[in-house]
This record gives structure tokens, C-alpha cells and sequence, in this order.
């Protein structure tokens, strides 16, 4: 190849790649300038929302401050306003106390003028008392001295006459302020207790969820309700009442154990002899397991701390036990509550109060069947384990089979009235419920004068209606004495019996 040729393309080469390079470099500073466009209109972008993203939190922040601004004026307003009423009020009060300022003034003027009006007729009054006893003496022939003693003796017999009218008044308002002070003691103790009435049955009703259950208890030959009858002590009785076995004994204790016997044998479904005697031992252990725990969660219950073992176990047993259909534990506690509300308006120990008040029974659950009477033998008890000789006291006098020696004792007999003679507490035979209104109505009506008699509340008043032509009104007085006294000489009754007489006079006419 020629020289020529070979600069020739040599030249053309270089001038291609100048070319190309050139063009390369313009098509990168198009590209480069086309990106810083787009970058600032980004940047562009990006600084207007930003702006007008701390535009809204600047005004979201001036509202919050207006708005906390406002509610600041507003307190402020409120607070001047206050003190606007109050300055007010205050002046208001000065304006007051100057006016009174100046009625004092002008009383104590007015006082001052009258005393030394006192002073001046005080001043006459001597010189003419003396004028009088100068002639006194010359008229009677006696001296001062003499006329003196007269007046000495004189006063002395009026004085003592007084002063024996003033002492009965006295005694009379005493009596009236104690018995008054006495009912608001007993009332506001009865208010602050609130108890339950717990009703206790002979019997208990076991039910089952069908009458195949029946034959099972029965057993063959009637084995297994003879020896669950034997096992337990009560009469389980099984006739047509749908769904339902009948346990009956005097001893709930006794009743609550065949229950529950009866409640596992029959969810077990093994009903024999063997099996019962096992399952009523078991039964046994539990129920005294529950008296133990019943008694600690009362003491508990009542804030009442270092029991004996053997009282606590009595206070459960209580739970068993009810007095004319009334729950024994549930009479304890309320006897309890009543004796430390009592003790505290009193200004005595409380918790000693509900101590004596939750141990007062404990002689009606003995282990063994004792011949003295249950105040006595309870006494008997707290004294053997260690209790103080008041709390002693109390439990044994609360039926006044011991002499009181505290405070404690009436307390306690008082707050046990209150619990068995509330209205609802206990339950009475019907036939001599009905027996005793009777007699109460018919002891009344015996006495001349007496037209009619109602017996209500429950026979704890007794209206008694008198005519108005055969009785005065001092006569009904003494005719509710009386009724009252007879009622207690010859009635046997709960609580107390209010009797009121009723004498009224009746004008009619007719218009026609």
C-alpha cells in the first residue's frame, strides 16, 4: 500500500475518533445538564413540600397555642371572677360586722345609762330600807339581829323545800335523759347490725335426678338404707315425692352427714354396706374438718385472735345448731356485732364485748349432754380454756344464773334479747303463737272499762280501747300500768310487750 493511502486513513481515523469523541463528549453534557434539570426540579419539589409541611405544623402548632391561650384567659376570667364574688362577699361582710359594731355601741350606751339608773334607784332603795327597818323595830319591838334570825329560820325551811323540789326534778330529767340515751344506744346498735334469718328444718330433702336411685339406696331386703340409717342416726324416708329422698333427725349435724354420704354414694354408684360405712366415715372427718374451718373463718370474720382449739371448734359446731328455728352461729355473730357497737358508744372494750358476745352460747353444743343449764356450763367451758374471768362472767350471767361482776355481762345479756326477740329472728309453733295473742288480747278485756283489745306487731304492743263515759284520763294511766304488770306476773313472751290505752271521746251528728 502506497504512503499516501496509508495517511490518508491514518488522518481519517483520527479525525473519526476527534469526531466521535466530540460527539460522545456533547451527548454526556446533554445528559449531564437533562439530570441537573430534573435534580433541581426535585430539589424544587422536595424544598415546596417541605415548606408547606412546616406551614401546617406552624399552624397546627399557633392553633394548639391559641387554643391553650383561650383556655388559660378562660381559667383566668374564672379565677377573676372568683375573686370579684369573693371581694364581694367580703365587703359585704365588713358593711355586716361595722353595723353590728355600731348596735353594739349603741347597746352598750344604753347599757351604761341603765346601770347607772340601777346604781341611783339602788342608792334610794337602801336609804328606804333602812327608814323601814328603823320603824320596823319601833312597831314589832324587836331589834335587826333579833328579826334577822326569825327571817334565818324561815328562810331555811323554804329553802329546803326547794331545794328537795329541785333535787326530784333533777332526779326525774336524769331518769328521762338516761332512758333516752339508753334507746339511741339500743337503736343505733340494732341499726349499724344487719343479719340474716337463718331457718333450720327436722328435715333435709335430698334430691336425685330420677326414682331408679330409689331401689339402689333401698338395696335388697332394704340392706343398704338400714345400714346407712345405722352408720348416720337419722330416718331416711323414700316413699312417692317425684325425684326426692327424705332425711330426717333432730341432729342437723347428723342430717348433713347422710346428705353428703348420699351425694357420694350416689354420684359413685357403689351402694352396699361396706361401702356406706366407708364413705360415712370419710363424710364424718370432713364435716369436722368444715366445723374447724367454719369456726377459725368466724374468729377471723369477727377480728377475734388466740381462741382455744376446742372454742373454735365449738363456734362451729353452731353452724348446726339452731334455738326456735334460729341459726345459733348466725344469733352469735349478731350478738357479737350488736355487744361491740354497744361497748363502743359506752366507752368500753369492743373487741372484748364481741368476744363474750360470739362465746355467750357455746354451753348449747356440748360433746356430752350436760344436767346444768347452758349458761353455766358455758361459763364452765371459756373458764377451762383460759378465758379472762369478765368474758367468763358474761357468758355465765346473760341469763342471770350468776351475779354480774361487769359491765360486760348486761351488755351482753341486752344485745342477746335484741337477737332472739327481733322481728323474724325466731319461729314459733303456729298453734302457740296464735294461743299467746289470744290470751294477751283476753287478759286486757277482763278489766272494767275495757270496750276492745288488739294485740299486734307480732304481740309486742297491745292496743287497749277504753270508753270514754267509764274511764278519765288519769285512770288510763294507771290501767297501763296495771295490764303491764299482770302481763309480766302471768305471760311468757320474747322481748318486751308495749302496751298502749286508747281514750277517745265521738260527737256525731246528722245534717238534714
Amino acid at each position: 500500500m502506497e504512503p499516501i493511502t496509508i495517511i490518508v486513513a491514518l488522518v481519517s481515523l483520527l479525525v473519526g475518533g476527534i469526531l466521535g469523541f466530540v460527539l460522545f463528549r456533547y451527548v454526556l453534557k446533554q445528559k449531564y445538564n437533562q439530570k441537573m434539570k430534573d435534580a433541581e426540579i426535585q430539589a424544587e419539589t422536595i424544598k415546596k413540600n417541605k415548606l408547606l409541611e412546616v406551614k401546617e405544623k406552624f399552624l397546627n402548632k399557633k392553633a394548639e397555642l391559641e387554643k391553650e391561650v383561650a383556655q388559660r384567659n378562660q381559667k383566668l376570667q374564672q379565677a377573676e371572677n372568683k375573686m370579684k364574688q369573693r371581694e364581694l362577699s367580703l365587703n359585704q361582710r365588713h358593711e355586716d360586722l361595722q353595723r353590728k359594731k355600731a348596735e353594739t355601741d349603741k347597746l352598750q350606751e344604753s347599757l351604761e345609762r341603765q346601770n347607772a339608773l340601777l346604781e341611783q334607784k339602788k342608792t334610794e332603795l337602801d336609804k328606804m330600807t333602812e327608814q323601814e327597818r328603823a320603824k320596823l323595830e319601833t312597831i314589832s319591838g324587836l331589834s335587826a339581829e333579833e328579826a334577822k334570825e326569825h327571817l334565818v329560820e324561815s328562810l331555811k325551811d323554804e329553802a329546803k323545800s326547794q331545794a328537795q323540789q329541785y333535787i326530784n326534778e333533777i332526779i326525774d330529767d336524769a331518769k328521762m335523759t338516761a332512758t333516752k340515751e339508753a334507746k339511741r344506744i339500743v337503736i343505733q346498735s340494732i341499726q349499724r347490725v344487719a343479719t340474716e334469718t337463718a331457718i333450720e328444718n327436722s328435715v333435709t330433702v335430698f334430691h336425685i335426678d330420677s326414682d331408679e336411685v330409689k331401689g339402689r339406696v333401698i338395696g335388697r331386703e332394704g340392706r343398704n338404707i338400714r345400714a346407712l340409717e345405722a352408720a348416720t342416726g337419722t330416718e331416711i324416708v323414700v316413699d312417692d315425692t317425684p325425684e326426692a329422698i327424705v332425711i330426717s333427725a333432730f341432729d342437723p349435724v347428723r342430717r348433713e352427714i347422710c346428705r353428703l354420704a348420699l351425694h357420694q354414694l350416689v354420684a359413685d354408684g357403689r351402694i352396699h354396706p361396706a361401702r356406706i360405712e366407708e364413705v360415712v366415715a370419710k363424710v364424718k372427718r370432713q364435716v369436722e374438718e368444715e366445723i374447724i374451718e367454719t369456726g377459725k373463718r368466724t374468729a377471723i370474720d369477727l377480728g377475734i385472735h388466740g381462741l382455744h382449739p376446742e372454742l373454735i371448734r365449738l363456734v362451729g359446731k353452731m353452724k348446726y345448731r339452731s334455738s326456735y328455728g334460729q341459726n345459733l352461729l348466725q344469733h352469735s355473730r349478731e350478738t357479737a356485732n350488736l355487744a361491740a357497737v354497744m361497748a363502743s358508744e359506752l366507752g368500753l372494750n369492743p373487741k372484748k364485748a364481741r368476744r363474750a358476745g360470739l362465746l355467750h352460747d357455746i354451753g348449747k353444743v356440748p360433746d356430752e349432754d350436760p344436767e346444768t343449764p347452758h349458761a353455766l356450763y358455758g361459763a364452765k367451758l371459756a373458764e377451762q380454756f383460759k378465758e379472762k374471768p369478765d368474758i367468763v362472767n358474761a357468758i355465765g350471767a346473760h341469763h342471770d344464773e350468776m351475779e354480774m361482776q361487769t359491765l360486760l355481762a348486761p351488755i351482753v345479756q341486752v344485745c342477746d334479747a335484741i337477737s332472739g326477740a327481733r322481728p323474724g329472728a325466731r319461729r314459733e309453733i303456729v298453734e302457740a303463737y296464735i294461743k299467746r295473742l289470744h290470751d294477751l288480747e283476753q287478759l286486757a278485756l277482763a278489766y272494767p272499762g275495757v270496750t276492745k283489745t288488739y294485740a299486734i306487731q307480732a304481740g309486742r304492743e297491745l292496743r287497749v280501747i277504753v270508753g270514754a263515759d267509764k274511764i278519765s284520763d288519769k285512770e288510763t294511766e294507771t290501767l297501763s300500768t296495771e295490764i303491764a304488770k299482770k302481763i309480766q306476773d302471768e305471760m311468757t313472751y320474747p322481748g318486751q310487750v308495749k302496751i298502749t290505752v286508747i281514750r277517745e271521746t265521738r260527737a256525731v251528728s246528722y245534717a238534714k
